[in-house]
């Protein structure tokens, strides 16, 4: 992009060529940079490591997930921007802001938990170590530069650097027909997805003459009568590619099948890194390129907030106890219910001030930690019981008593229930968004909902502490050499449980985090 919109100052003459040096920030763009760097680095080390020395690569990603985290310190003082447009110095393709700060933290701090339990996961189901690694961090680097985006092309970019290599991930275990099954269909739907983003993003264009989100904003506040029909489909069928991500109804149906096919620290990086992706993007271009057509976006979102949330928890309600990967599947259906609550800010900022959107951030992070804490304890049983039955999990308190613990909590947390008193805040913080945008109706809805998921949320947390069946009170003694809980996953828990706790104990943190000056005045 910077390279066109030099263009124009090129045929101008001589004369503007001083104008066209640009200062690249190479701070702002550390978290990005170093993410991908080292991606490309353990690709280049496997090369040279034998399958013996795996884990030594998954340690050198979990370090370099770190070091980007690091990167995030410095940048906390103030705005930066980079790639900006010479004949608008507003109008930049990377802007490491506020909000941008906070959802980079949320994705590289998901994808570290995520590489901490893939250390071990990778081993066990002998998957490709440096295809793997490469594959997580390269979707990491696309899903931390999302935030940063201020330009539809950038967007969509960033978009499909984190969505492809996520479609390899998903396949990676080798002769396994619902990996293979699940890639595909994740790969097919969100590549239809994408074509149709693509098309509005044309569309948007062709009306405005512009990519850049502040300068489509002005712009579609001016779109002549001929255009407005164009302006008003380019901005309906934008929205497709980040509600797919979402996984927000009617483009939830890959959800399931996916996460059931994926390797377990895959389907919980898409359940978080995934959907704080398409929130984010959803966030990017409602609120800032597209709030002249805020009667458009906002009424559809908050019917597919209460599609979404309604939908998700009838279908997690009935999953059975002996079904095989139910409790995935319970996961799964649940993190569709959970996209429904967060999609309600978002609607809400159409009716109201665009600050509701701190409520959607404060979400995310309570979100984030509490259900990749979940997916963590469903790594840990799953080295026992791989058949990841809800029934597998009766009596886990009598095996593994701080397992069981952590889970009841982090389920107590989804539920909105004491202790996980962050989850609580959270639900009244997104209640409170749609009351006071006067979506009333989508309130009454929220609160079914909630007291829909008590039941199945509960459900689970009152089988940790049952009685175990006869016989089940022990390991199974073939897979004895799987009951030791390997480091990184109880580094995994840990880190989410800790995280959990101290947002439970002050949960005003999280909201104080997740807002300020989200978006330039």
């Amino acid at each position: 992009m910077t390279v066109l919109s030099a263009l124009p100052a090129l045929a101008a003459g001589p004369a503007q060529t001083p104008g066209l040096v640009q200062s690249v920030d190479w701070l702002a763009l550390a978290p990005v940079v170093i993410t991908a760097a080292v991606g490309l680095v353990v690709l280049v080390a496997d090369l040279f490591t034998g399958e013996e020395r795996g884990p030594l690569l998954g340690w050198i990603s979990v370090a370099g997930l770190a070091a980007a985290i690091l990167t995030l310190l410095p940048l906390r003082a103030g705005d930066r921007t980079t790639f900006c447009l010479t004949g608008d110095p507003d109008a930049c393709s990377y802007t490491a802001d506020h909000f941008t700060l906070v959802i980079q933290f949320l994705v590289l701090a998901g994808a570290l938990v995520t590489a901490l339990l893939s250390v071990t996961a990778v081993r066990d189901a002998r998957m490709p170590a440096g295809e793997y690694w490469f594959l997580l961090l390269s979707s990491a680097a696309g899903a931390a530069l999302l935030p940063a985006s201020r330009d539809l092309a950038t967007l969509i970019v960033a978009l499909e650097v984190a969505s492809l290599p996520a479609f390899a991930l998903v396949g990676m275990r080798r002769g396994d027909r619902l990996s293979s099954e699940a890639a595909l269909k994740f790969f097919l739907s969100s590549v239809t997805a994408t074509a149709v983003s693509l098309m509005g993003v044309s569309f948007v264009y062709a009306a405005t003459g512009s990519l850049h989100l502040t300068q489509v904003a002005d712009r579609l506040e001016h779109v002549p009568g001929q255009l407005d029909t164009l302006a008003m489909a380019g901005v309906a069928l934008t929205l497709v590619g980040f509600a797919f991500k979402t996984a927000a109804v009617p483009f939830h149906f890959w959800v399931p099948d996916t996460y059931v096919g994926a390797p377990l620290p895959i389907a919980g990086y898409l359940s978080v890194v995934g959907k704080a992706v398409g929130f984010t993007g959803l966030i990017l271009v409602t609120v800032i390129a597209f709030p002249a057509y805020s009667d458009i976006w906002g009424p559809a979102l908050a019917v597919l907030a209460a599609l979404t949330m309604t939908l998700g928890n009838a279908a997690a309600l009935r999953q059975s106890a002996d079904r095989v990967n139910g409790a995935v599947r319970l996961l799964a259906w649940s993190s569709v219910g959970q996209a429904g609550y967060l999609l309600v800010p978002i609607a809400a900022a159409a009716y109201s001030d665009r600050d509701q959107i701190g409520s959607t951030v404060a979400y995310a992070l309570m979100y984030a930690a509490v259900n990749l804490g979940a997916f963590a304890v469903a790594a840990l049983v799953a080295r026992t019981k791989p058949l990841q039955r809800l029934a597998d999990y009766r009596g886990l308190y009598a095996r593994r008593p701080l397992a069981a613990l952590s889970l009841a909590f982090f389920l107590l947390c989804l539920a909105g229930l004491p202790p996980g008193i962050i989850g609580l805040f959270a639900k009244v913080t997104v209640f409170q968004s749609a009351v006071d945008a006067g979506l009333g109706w989508l309130a009454v809805v929220m609160a079914v909902n909630v007291v829909i998921a008590l039941y199945y949320y509960l459900r689970w947390t009152a089988l940790l502490f049952r009685t175990p069946e006869e016989g089940g009170a022990g390991p199974d003694p073939a897979a004895a050499a799987r009951t030791r809980v390997p480091l990184p996953v109880t580094a995994a828990i840990v880190l989410t449980v800790v995280t959990a706790l101290v947002l439970s104990g002050a949960p005003q943190l999280a909201l104080r985090f997740a807002s300020g000056s989200l978006f330039p005045q």
